[in-house]
Formats: structure tokens, sequence, C-alpha cells
């Protein structure tokens, strides 16, 4: 019995002195430093930016199938379909392109070009005069859909990242569709993340087919009144100074945002902030064919537009051909400079977006609220204990001694874990100190029940935590399986929440049935047979 009993301490000790560990680590800069480093504080308790964000992923599909229109026009060119139309002539369609214009003799060569694999994602009509209508399948929107919040997101984090921002949460918003939550602890320049979140760097390079006028109503007039079905209008500078204005442009991109392999802050000839840049080979080689055939010595001179956020930032003359390398000039201040090469080095959103809710905890509502979170935790089981204590006489001493291994474990695990600590999570500590004294109690009024029905307190002890234990493993994984829901579908708070109650419950398992039974045995061993137990 004695050296069970040693064994059995033995292992207690090792499991708390692991999960001390787990709490300080190896100190350094002093015990406090040592703890904050362990367990991060969430956006309620250390002060922070709280943003929600809208995904504009009609954006992604409608750039989708621009370019979907430019390579089907130049895969009927090339199977000899002269003359055919191939645009979008529905504006609340973007998902929908128009095949028209097609000779009757080469309307079997459409179909082929349609078949093939490339277009698969479209579900293909065919009306009248030999017209057909491809219209992008529901479920190759919702992949799409998927795909363009999945890769805002993980642009957002990389940003995020970039800028030092310690504990960030980025993640898909349960509330709402195409959303995202962002959560920025302890963010000391929320202007600058949330500039850098906001310019949403969706840059793209078109080229210039008229323009600049002075309005909308200007651009339609020298187009007869009609805009071409690949075109659109755009306003904006033009360069640095300039008024506004409106150019139009061809509406499928020649290069945009995904096509970035590397961008970086520059110097132009003058020393003004630029950004130089690099494509990555296929976008390089697309690049290259369009400078080429529109350089200002071809026979089709041309211009591009850089559009940034939808605004025409740039329109430059295209001197010679470019591939892979290339200059951004805009008017930038360095500050501008640095942020955009940031985003473009670590990714273009597929798709702009725009603030839904902003929200600023300052650090000193944190610090209150740790305080007031403390304060509670340790009013409510220094209560708890003193109860214990006058209701159960010597047994509350092992209760408590369980209460207080309960705490040490459960910060040593969200300490190994790299769990961060909210306000939530602290009614989660206070949730789990009830948890634990409920287990207790179950225990205890079974080994009273016992002792009353005239049983030793050896066999008392026995009976008592054998039957005590079904109850409460039943209602520790009743309350996990909720915990487990609510971190599954809450958002950051909750999370917090789930995630203290779940360690919590486990740790209760442990101290409330073996360390506890282990106090009553090692008490026991030590009384004569027939002694009676203080409960």
């Amino acid at each position: 019995m004695g050296k069970n009993l040693a064994g059995k301490s033995a292992f207690i000790v090792a499991v708390l002195v692991v999960f001390v560990f787990g709490i300080v680590g190896i100190p350094h800069g002093g015990l406090k430093q040592s703890i904050t480093d362990r367990i991060h504080l969430g956006l309620d308790l250390k002060g922070g930016t709280h943003l929600v964000l809208e995904v504009h992923v009609a954006e992604a599909i409608a750039s989708a199938t621009d370019r979907d229109v430019a390579r089907l026009q130049a895969d009927l060119q090339k199977a000899g379909v002269v003359g055919a139309t191939v645009g979008k002539t529905d504006p609340s369609r973007p998902q929908a392109i128009v095949v028209s214009g097609v000779p009757v003799a080469k309307q079997s060569d459409v179909r082929t070009v349609l078949g093939n694999s490339d277009y698969s994602i479209y579900d293909v009509a065919s009306g009248s005069n030999g017209s057909s209508t491809l219209t992008m399948k529901q479920s190759a929107e919702r992949d799409l859909a998927t795909r363009t919040v999945d890769t805002s997101i993980e642009t957002i984090r990389e940003r995020i990242d970039k800028l030092g921002v310690a504990e960030p949460l980025i993640q898909k918003y349960g509330l709402g569709e195409n959303q995202i939550l962002v959560e920025l602890p302890g963010i000391s320049n929320p202007g600058q993340v949330e500039e850098v979140i906001q310019s949403t760097a969706k840059l793209a390079i078109h080229a210039v087919v008229g323009g600049p006028f002075a309005t909308d109503q200007d651009a339609l007039q020298a187009n007869a009144g009609v805009l071409p079905a690949d075109a659109m209008l755009l306003k904006g500078t033009g360069s640095a100074g300039a008024p506004e204005q409106v150019w139009l442009l061809k509406r499928a991109s020649e290069v945009e945002g995904t096509d970035f392999r590397d961008a970086q802050p520059s110097q132009d000839q003058n020393g003004r902030p630029n950004i130089t840049f690099t494509l990555t080979t296929e976008a390089g080689d697309r690049f290259y064919k369009y400078t080429q055939e529109h350089q200002a010595s071809s026979a089709t001179p041309g211009s591009m537009a850089i559009v940034l956020d939808n605004k025409v930032r740039e329109v430059a003359g295209i001197n010679s051909a470019i591939r892979d390398r290339g200059e951004i000039e805009g008017g930038f201040t360095k500050q501008q400079a640095d942020d955009l090469s940031l985003m473009l080095r670590t990714g273009a959103l597929p798709a702009s977006i725009s603030y839904l809710e902003t929200r600023t905890v300052g650090p000193s509502l944190g610090a209150a609220s740790i305080r007031q979170g403390v304060m509670a935790s340790v009013v409510g089981m220094v209560a708890v204990m003193l109860f214990m204590l006058v209701y159960y006489k010597g047994a509350g001493i092992n209760a408590d001694l369980a209460l207080m291994l309960n705490l040490l474990i459960l910060l040593g695990f969200m300490g190994f874990t790299g769990s961060t600590l909210t306000l939530p999570g602290i009614a989660g500590v206070i949730l789990t100190i009830g948890m634990g004294v409920d287990s207790n109690v179950l225990i205890f009024e079974r080994i009273r029940e016992e002792l009353r029905a005239g049983k030793t307190a050896v066999s008392a002890v026995q009976q008592g935590f054998a039957h005590a234990w079904v109850t409460i493993v039943d209602t520790h994984v009743t309350t996990i399986v909720s915990a487990g829901i609510l971190f599954l579908f809450g958002t950051g708070p909750v999370k917090g929440f789930a995630v203290t109650l779940v360690f919590g419950l486990a740790a209760n398992l442990f101290t409330a049935v073996f360390v506890s039974r282990l106090i009553f045995d090692t008490i026991l061993s030590k009384k004569d047979r027939g002694a009676a137990l203080s409960i």
C-alpha cells in the first residue's frame, strides 16, 4: 500500500512540475515576463483592434470570366472562326459570357472549342442565330467564392505577420456570408494596419482604349453613347498631382495582382519613391507579347493604365517591350511605397474588401478587465474554499488542494499550447472552479451516505468514488461536447471561453478523482482501522 501511494505521489509531483514549466517556461526577464510570454492575452485583455471585413466575391467571378472572354476569343481565332464576338452583355450577370456573330459554316467549330475542358465550369446554352451563352455553374461559383475568401484570409494574415503584430486572429466570420474577422491584440498603430488591410492591392494593368475625359458623359459621347462590351470606365488622376479624370479601359487586365512574384520599394531617377516589380514567368510572357505589340515604335502604339483599388493611379506610354520586370510610379510617399510593395510581395487579394465593423479596445480598458476578472476569480475561489472547509471540515482541505492543482494544470495547458486568454476565458476559469467543486460535492456526499449506512471509512471512500465516478464523467463529457461546439462555430472570445473550459474540465477529472482519492488514501493509511473520517 505504501509503495503504491509513493508511486502515485511521485507521478502527481511529476505532472505538477511539467505544468509549472508550461506556465513559466525557462525563466528570463523575471517571473512575470516569463508567464506573459507563455500565456498570451486576447484582444479584450490586452487592447487592440477588432474588424469585420466583407470580401466582394462578385469581383473575383467577374475577373475570372473577363479572363475567359479574352481566352475564348483567342481560341476561336485559332480555330479559324472569324467575325465572332465574345463578351458579357448583361452587367447584372458577371458569370455569363455570350458568343454571337458566328457564321453558319463555323458553328460546329465553335461547339468543338466550347467542349474543351478549359470551359467545363460553364453550362453552355444555344441561342438564336448560332449564338451561345456560357453560364458559370453554381458549384463553380461556390468554389470560387470559397477560394476567394480563403485566399483573402491567408493574404491578410501574411501581411499582418510582416508588420509584426503578435497573436493576430484572422478567420472566417460565422455570422455573415463571405466575411472575415480580424482581431489584432496590442496593436500600436491601428491606422497603419487598417490602411494596409483596406488598401486591398487589387492591382491590375489594363490597356487604355480612350481618354482621358472630364466626365462619364463625355466618355459616352465620344463612343456614340454606347461603351464597347469589353471596356469599362474608371476614374483616376493618371499621374501625380493631376486632377481626377475618366479613362476608358479594356475590361480584361493584361496583368493583375496574382501575377506579381516580388515587389520592392525603390526610387526613380529623380529620387522619388516608386516600386519595382517582378512578374511570374507566365505573366511575363503574356505582358511581353502585349507591350511588344503596342510599344511606341509599333504599328499599333498604345498606353497602359495602372489601376489600384479601382482607381487609375498612373497612365504610361509603352516605350519598349517589358517582360517580367518593371516599375510603378505614382507620386507615392515613402510609407505608401513601402506598404504597397509589402502588399504585392505578400500576394494580392483576389477581390476588394469593405469594412462592416471596426471596434477598438484601449489598453487601459484591457488592464481594467484583467484586474476585475482576476479579482472575480480570486474572490470566487476563496469563497468556495472557505465553504468547503466549513461544510466538509478536514475533507474540505482535500477539495481546496484539488482546486488549486486544477488551476495550476489549466494554466500549464494554456502555456504549452500557446492559447490566448480572453475575458470570456477568465469566465471559463471561474466556471471550471465551480465544476471542480461540484465534482467534490458529489464524491463527498456519496462518502457521507456510505458512512451513515455503517460502512468503514476505507469502504466508504472506495464506494463514494466508485459510484460518483459515472456521474462526474457524464457531466464532464456533455459539457466538453458543448464547449467543442462553441469552439467550432464561435468567434474569437467565445473560442477562448471554450478552450479554457475544456482544459479546465480535463484537469478537473484528474484532480477531483485521482489527486483527491490519493489524499484520502494517504490520510486513511495513517489512521487506525475504524477511525472516523473528518467529512
